[in-house]
């Protein structure tokens, strides 16, 4: 994944300079109110001098009232700026996320689905393949905007913070953050425990996905023989039981968050005490030491708030990434060599040579094979159900490579040709017929890549000829 954000990152440097920018605006902000305060301070005899302004600029010995006027209108312009800068914010991030990441990384895993043998769809259930193209994708674009990003934001802020705080105060800051290990280990425990949690919902999801895709195929069948009742039935349970465990992950992230929220206030509380103390004393200002302080140190436990829910999403996110980069990261079975023979026009003589071949090891299907089927000749393959019927063609079409042996069209070996040469040539009537929701001139001119050849097909009227064969 973080190859993936890699290959984004002038977009994520545009973020990570849009939230800098944000950072440093807020601690410009409270600077200014916390100078404001200082000077009514000052004003009303609680103070003996006047503030700086940002940069050791001395205030302009004006009226009180302009003086105050003048923070106030700074105060504005800081808060428009920072209105700005969140909308630019949020544009560049809806453009990276929803435009680029989501819908490059959806493209890349259906055109890797597309190349992939069939060994791996008998492995996989559709239901699966399709939640990891829609749901799964989007977890793993969560990582670069929502993980990785603002995990940067929250180094950098805290850093930011931290620095301010400990120029006002040392001893304060460290008294404050006397929460922060616990937070630190609360948040490794959890994302221990949730990760689990998260690949079993994916799981649970895809099974409920499964049942929906073999109802809505099957619904012939389903509506035939009356079990209507059955499969809402065996719907509802798959419902139930991700509900049932989604509500199990709820109940650990209900417990986790407020749990880190309520130690991120007790700093305030540390603050209140400790800080109004040093105030009392003289040690800091009212304005640019307590107010400023607290403004930060509210920030801060935003920030460090916001580490419930990294750690949360980053949970989900790995969970996403490994279905996804699963079907990126899984090799090609078959496909055409380097240097493959081009063939255009095959006669069609067909010979296996001592072909073995099993879908799964030591459980073999087909052993010793040896068949030669001349060029023009018909041949029927005659069988019980499971003798290898179909294999026998999978192996012609090259959905299968056998494990030994050889399979020859023209006397070429099928692995030694390009692959879209070998299928262009052989024309397949599936045991089970399938129609994409397009014409059924498209549908029947699927094998040809031409528009034309689809429009020759009805001028000559063999559509409707297949539509009385169908």
């Amino acid at each position: 994944m973080l190859g993936l954000a890699w290959e984004y990152r002038w977009g994520c440097v545009q973020l990570l300079c849009l939230q800098a920018l944000l950072l440093v605006t807020a601690l410009v902000g409270l600077q200014f109110s916390g100078i404001g305060i200082d000077v009514l301070g000052f004003h009303l005899g609680g103070r003996n001098d006047l503030p700086l302004l940002p940069g050791g600029i001395p205030i302009p010995d004006t009226t009180p009232s302009f003086q105050v006027l003048l923070l106030a209108a700074a105060t504005l312009v800081i808060a428009m700026l920072r209105a700005w800068l969140n909308y630019a914010y949020a544009i560049v991030s809806g453009k990276l996320v929803h435009e680029q990441i989501v819908v490059d990384l959806r493209a890349r895993v259906y055109d890797k689905l597309q190349r992939l043998s069939f060994r791996f769809f008998d492995e996989h259930a559709s239901g699966s393949l399709i939640n990891r193209v829609t749901g799964d994708v989007h977890a793993v674009r969560s990582f670069v905007d929502t993980v990785l990003i603002q995990l940067v934001i929250l180094v950098l802020s805290i850093g930011c913070y931290l620095v301010y705080m400990i120029r006002i105060d040392l001893g304060l800051t460290l008294a404050c953050l006397a929460t922060t290990p616990v937070m630190w280990l609360i948040t490794a425990f959890f994302s221990r425990h949730i990760r689990p949690q998260y690949d079993r919902h994916r799981d649970l999801v895809d099974r409920l996905i499964l049942v929906l895709t073999e109802n809505l195929n099957g619904v012939h069948v389903v509506k035939g023989f009356g079990r209507e009742p059955e499969e809402i039935t065996k719907f509802n349970q798959a419902n139930d039981t991700v509900r049932d465990q989604q509500q199990s992950v709820f109940l650990r992230v209900s417990i986790f968050t407020p749990v880190i929220q309520l130690l991120s206030q007790l700093n305030l509380v540390i603050l209140l005490i400790y800080g109004g103390h040093l105030v009392v004393n003289d040690r800091i200002s009212l304005g640019t030491g307590l107010v400023v302080f607290a403004g930060s140190l509210q920030q801060l436990s935003s920030q460090v708030s916001n580490l419930a829910g990294i750690a949360n999403t980053i949970q989900q996110s790995l969970s996403g990434a490994r279905r996804v980069f699963e079907i990126l990261d899984t090799p090609i079975e078959v496909c055409s060599r380097p240097d493959p023979v081009r063939m255009s026009r095959l006669r069609g003589e067909i010979v296996f040579q001592d072909v073995n071949f099993s879908y799964l090891p030591d459980k073999p299907v087909l052993q010793h094979i040896g068949l030669t089927i001349p060029a023009g000749k018909r041949v029927a393959i005659l069988g019980g159900t499971g003798s290898g019927k179909s294999t026998l063609l999978s192996l012609i079409a090259r959905f299968y490579d056998p494990n030994s042996g050889k399979v020859t069209i023209d006397g070429v070996d099928v692995r030694d040709m390009h692959l879209d040469d070998l299928r262009r040539n052989i024309g397949i009537v599936f045991q089970e017929s399938f129609l994409f929701s397009n014409t059924i001139a498209a549908n029947i001119a699927f094998g040809h890549r031409s528009e034309e050849h689809t429009s020759e097909l009805q001028s000559r009227g063999l559509i409707s000829y297949a539509v009385f064969c169908l």
